[in-house]
């Protein structure tokens, strides 16, 4: 015979149709969203994987001083890897930004055309698709470079540019103001020679099988090819942010998606929890009569499981549907939106099914079956008399007799759904740090923004770059070339200040080793204000000044005189004053110790400061050594060919630029989410009060009481839960954010972004949450009245 209780379901379900479409809704909205995310995550990192065989991408490259000859080309092949010409040529375009233009590649580091053609004939050119995208073009557009001009013929993604950084020590990508491109080879001979840089790619013979190995195998091939060629670029492509930035980032989003999901799960199980403790509270008679007719507790648990359960699955196929039809595509967009990704093909995930289907509802069953078990263990008799306390019923907590009725009213409320209000707690808790998230990322971005603008070393800095001329072939032509350079670099610009810079790294650890900016600063600067005396006067007597006679030895360390950092190497890597960092090459072993004597206000980037004279000598530079200048106006008298790179406004902000830029449009997203979440918890809560509580409101009726005077004890006794949550998460949310945020920025980016928020985003929040429960409160009023009278006359013992 079948079980009778199956027909109280349709009843049940018809019965809490609002609470049950709500669950529903935000059911579908999160699967939805999470498994489209997976799926598109994981057919976009399938692609990306087999773009290394597809596209036959590099295992690394190096740039040198100039062309590697054949004898030179034949000693580092033999050393066990096949050698590429990549190089490439950089141009300045009238839009503002940079392009990288490299030759239609056919071996190594293939190409993927998005749309269009690639170029055939001079004149044309294929762009990067996110670069075009971020800049307003399409097929058919022409680029400008002073009088030369390239018609775009196509848009494609370049398989080791997945990531358009610029260099590899850049703090962040930039998709905006910097591109790659390909010409073909007659175009690329008519570009500027003298900007050509000498990058080769290079492929293992035999590929190294672990991380470990390729760290070990390049580290020694480094060391080989410095004894053939000079270096002045290494990247193995385990280090090369261009090709590994992305993988990693979305193989972690992945986690952070799943968590967001589950988290959400939990919440609504125990909101599905008390509404089934409370739907028990209600039909305690009818349960003690099934009870003594012969149901066991085992048949009841299952009964009141199987709409939380069943509403949760059909969800999660709902959800699932969506996220393989239209929500995959969005996920993917925010994807293309970051990253110069090859075009995937949708690849069916029974990992997200299983995640965002089955494991939901294993989450509703376990949690459900422990409330249900608990709440089901009293005896038939005591259903009978409706006394569900487990215990001694505990007595009453003492309320002083000259606090006003409604007052205490209220607070009585308040104590008999404290369980409630604790989950409501939670949510409000989850909700919030979402929508703190998404309203405080645009305003740190901004606020760095204007803080980098306001505490700039100069507007300008000019970093010179040695001629290939003056370094290699023969000496006596190179120390004409040398001493042409000094001429040619002097500026006559009254803004002009040198200083000189050396760059370290920092030692590898739990996050990947960053480069350090060490300046050497003139005592008197009108752009570093730093007093080197006072400094002097802070180092330790015995300062190890002396060369190690071996640099390839791993121990051998050089220590420095007390300098200062800047604050964002302080913020960053949690370091003070009296402290001790280390740095080393970035392509030899040889390591140097400094003890901070200071810090100096500068956001921008991770620096180190020291007199200018203490710089040249701890790296044997030469006592009238400078790499640049310092300058508040453009210098116009410096032939370009000397000028490596310009560091102004652009440069600096490019960090928040492409953060802004990539994460922007997600921020909308998540607000909207948090807020939904939040209504959706505090409507669930509020209706289960006010229906645990319908025999006392219909009794106040009987005695007179008025709707909105009804409202008051109940409606505004959540109210003051509601603020009192809401007042009491901010200050827990910004603790848990500098953690949140802390560990977002360490993972994420090279430099630094110092977590600011902005005092309105408090107020923005406080402002939401009173509103959108203002809206719940509209609602829960019709609800009150709706309680008929003769509800106090039912149950009545």
């Amino acid at each position: 015979m079948k079980n009778p209780l199956r027909k109280r379901l349709p009843r049940e379900l018809k019965g809490e149709l609002g609470k049950y479409l709500v669950v529903f809704i935000l059911m579908v909205a999160s699967i939805g969203f999470v498994s489209g995310f997976l799926v598109a995550d994981n057919s976009m990192l399938i692609a990306y994987n087999e773009g290394f065989e597809k596209y036959n991408i590099e295992d690394g490259n190096f740039r040198t001083a100039e062309q590697v000859h054949k004898t030179q080309r034949e000693e580092i092949e033999a050393l066990g890897v096949k050698l590429y010409d990549n190089y490439y040529v950089e141009e300045p375009l009238d839009n503002g930004s940079t392009m990288r233009f490299f030759k239609n590649r056919q071996q190594v580091d293939k190409v993927c055309l998005m749309k269009g053609e690639l170029p055939a004939g001079t004149g044309e050119i294929a762009i990067d698709r996110m670069y075009a995208d971020n800049n307003n073009l399409s097929v058919g557009d022409t680029l400008r470079s002073g009088k030369r001009t390239w018609k775009i013929t196509g848009l494609v993604a370049l398989s080791d540019y997945s990531c358009l950084f610029q260099n590899n020590n850049d703090s962040m990508f930039d998709a905006v103001k910097f591109g790659v491109s390909v010409v073909t080879e007659e175009e690329f001979d008519s570009l500027d020679q003298e900007k050509l840089q000498y990058n080769y790619s290079w492929i293992y013979d035999e590929k190294p099988k672990t991380e470990k190995e390729e760290k070990e195998v390049s580290e020694d091939l480094m060391e080989d090819m410095g004894k053939i060629v000079t270096l002045e670029a290494f990247v193995p492509r385990y280090l090369n942010q261009a090709i590994t930035f992305t993988g990693d980032d979305m193989g972690g989003d992945k986690a952070m998606m799943i968590m967001l999901l589950y988290i959400i799960m939990v919440i609504m199980a125990f909101v599905f929890g008390i509404t089934i403790s409370n739907t028990i509270r209600k039909e305690a008679g009818v349960i003690g009569t099934l009870r003594a007719s012969g149901y066991t507790r085992q048949e009841l648990i299952l009964h009141y499981m199987t709409l939380p359960v069943l509403v949760t699955f059909v969800g999660a196929l709902i959800g699932n549907i969506l996220g393989y039809t239209v929500l995959k595509d969005v996920c993917a967009d925010m994807y293309y939106g970051s990253y110069s990704l090859p075009t995937y093909v949708t690849v069916w995930n029974g990992e997200a099914f299983g995640l965002t289907t089955l494991v939901p509802v294993v989450i509703m069953l376990v949690v459900n079956y422990g409330v249900l078990r608990h709440k089901l263990k009293l005896s038939p008799l005591k259903f009978l008399r409706r006394d569900l306390s487990g215990r001694k019923q505990k007595r009453a907590i003492y309320l002083s007799p000259k606090m006003k009725i409604f007052s205490r009213f209220r607070l009585r409320v308040i104590f008999q759904n404290m369980s409630n209000y604790m989950v409501l707690f939670i949510g409000i808790l989850f909700a919030n740090l979402l929508l703190m998230f998404g309203l405080l990322l645009p305003s740190a971005l901004s606020h760095y923004q204007v803080e980098i603008q306001n505490n700039m070393l100069a507007k300008y800095q000019y970093m010179l770059q040695v001629p290939v001329s003056a370094v290699s072939g023969n000496k006596f032509d190179g120390l004409i070339s040398l001493l042409e350079f000094y001429m040619d670099s002097r500026t006559d610009n009254e803004d002009a200040e040198e200083f000189s810079a050396y760059s370290l790294n920092t030692l590898p650890g739990k996050y990947k080793s960053e480069e350090v900016l060490l300046y050497g600063i003139e005592p008197d600067s009108r752009y570093v204000t730093i007093d080197f005396n006072n400094t002097k006067d802070k180092k330790d007597e015995a300062v190890n000044k002396e060369k190690a006679d071996n640099k390839n030895t791993a121990n051998a360390e050089k220590e420095s005189a007390a300098v200062y950092i800047s604050s964002a190497y302080a913020d960053k890597s949690l370091l003070h004053v009296g402290d001790t960092i280390t740095l080393k090459e970035k392509y030899e072993k040889e390591k140097y110790s400094f003890k901070i004597a200071g810090v100096y206000d500068y956001t921008a980037a991770l620096c180190v400061f020291m007199p200018r004279s203490e710089l040249n000598d701890i790296f044997d530079l030469g006592e009238d050594y400078y790499s640049g200048y310092f300058s508040d106006t453009e210098l116009t008298d410096i032939k370009s060919q000397y000028i490596g790179s310009v560091v102004d406004l652009d440069a600096l902000t490019k960090i928040s630029r492409q953060l802004d830029v990539s994460m922007g449009s997600m921020m909308g997203m998540v607000n909207g989410f948090a807020i939904m979440i939040y209504m959706v918890l505090i409507y669930l809560l509020s209706k289960i009060i006010i229906e645990k509580n319908a025999q006392s409101i219909s009794m106040v009726k009987i005695l007179g009481y008025t709707n909105g005077e009804i409202s008051k004890l109940y409606i505004m006794s959540t109210s003051l839960v509601v603020v009192f949550c809401l007042l009491l998460s901010l200050p827990l949310e910004t603790v848990i954010m500098k953690v949140l945020f802390r560990e977002m920025m360490l993972s994420s980016i090279s430099g630094w972004i110092t977590l600011w928020i902005d005092p309105m985003i408090y107020v923005q929040m406080f402002a939401a949450g009173i509103i959108t429960y203002g809206i719940v409160a509209l609602l829960e009023f019709r609800r009150v009245k709706k309680v008929p009278m003769d509800e106090a006359l039912k149950n009545v013992e």
